[in-house]
């Protein structure tokens, strides 16, 4: 296995490895390099969707994304089963619009994603790349006095609450991400609790820290993204078919690139569920859910 770091603080590029065959001594050598570089590109592997499913169960339990989602991977594409490309007036035309925005995957979910994983099935001709950015280094950037003004400071998380800052209501539908359960509060400051490293853990769907007013939160919150997703904090990924790119969702953000949406561009993605112990939040009612109700894991009502 040969592993060439990226020129950003975060990924790196794995080659002479067959992921279709990954034994327990590979494996290991593959899960290092994941927690040490954040982010880890394979080129050319063009697994199947059961070769990709079995990869996914090493890092643990997939999520399921889709209620009709067969197994533990799901496609991403502004291509409609019927062959038609997606427009503005359709649901999943402005979700993949809204992952335009830095974010964490499932922050907005009362357990969090470990990983995620995807493959590329089809691009376009240019762009639509998917870039990352290493949330440990921005940390490690600030000086004294901000990660102290940091340390203790929580957010919401909301789909809702993104999506509508990207123009876009949704409503209440027990799809992933628009439910009932609540908005996630979560530290904005994160410990990896495999490597200790601290990290900055916010991303599109964060608003309403407590204790701020609705202005102050957003602020502090935008400019705090600003600030830690640049170089060479960052690394841009340019597809080709074949591709497989896994990340660590507990200390990376990212996002996708805009494309010509007259093109086709389809992912296969897999998305790894978080161990409760470290990814697991309390949820507090969310008043853009339509029908919230209140359950074991549900507190009162402090978003808004």
């Amino acid at each position: 296995m040969n592993v060439t770091a990226t020129d950003a603080t975060l990924g790196a590029v794995i080659t002479d490895v067959d992921l279709a065959s990954v034994t327990d001594d590979l494996w290991e050598a593959i899960h290092a390099s994941f927690l040490e570089y954040g982010v880890l590109i394979f080129p050319g592997q063009h697994l199947t969707e059961d070769e990709q499913g079995e990869l996914a169960l090493r890092f643990g339990n997939p999520e399921k994304m889709h209620p009709q989602q067969p197994g533990p991977s799901v496609q991403l594409s502004n291509q409609k089963p019927n062959g038609e490309l997606t427009n503005p007036e359709d649901e999943g035309y402005r979700l993949l619009k809204g992952n335009e925005g830095w974010h964490t995957d499932s922050t907005y979910m009362p357990l969090a994603a470990k990983a995620g994983m995807l493959a590329a099935l089809v691009v376009p001709p240019k762009n639509g790349e998917t870039e990352f950015a290493d949330m440990r280094a921005a940390w490690d950037e600030l000086d004294q006095d901000t990660q102290k003004n940091l340390e203790g400071l929580s957010a919401y998380h909301s789909l809702y609450y993104s999506q509508s800052r990207s123009g876009y209501i949704h409503t209440t539908d027990h799809m992933y991400g628009f439910h009932d359960k609540g908005a996630p509060l979560r530290p904005i400051v994160k410990t990896h609790p495999e490597t200790g490293r601290k990290s900055i853990y916010t991303g599109r769907h964060a608003y309403g820290i407590p204790g701020m007013s609705s202005q102050e939160s957003e602020t502090l919150l935008s400019d705090l993204l600003e600030s830690a997703c640049q170089a060479p904090r960052t690394y841009k990924h340019s597809w080709c078919v074949g591709d497989i790119v896994v990340w660590d969702n507990r200390c990376v953000m990212h996002r996708a690139r805009p494309y010509d949406r007259n093109h086709t561009r389809t992912l296969r993605a897999s998305r790894i569920a978080g161990e409760p112990e470290s990814e697991l939040a309390p949820t507090f009612a969310d008043h853009r859910a339509s029908d919230f109700r209140p359950s074991s894991n549900n507190k009162s009502s402090l978003a808004g």
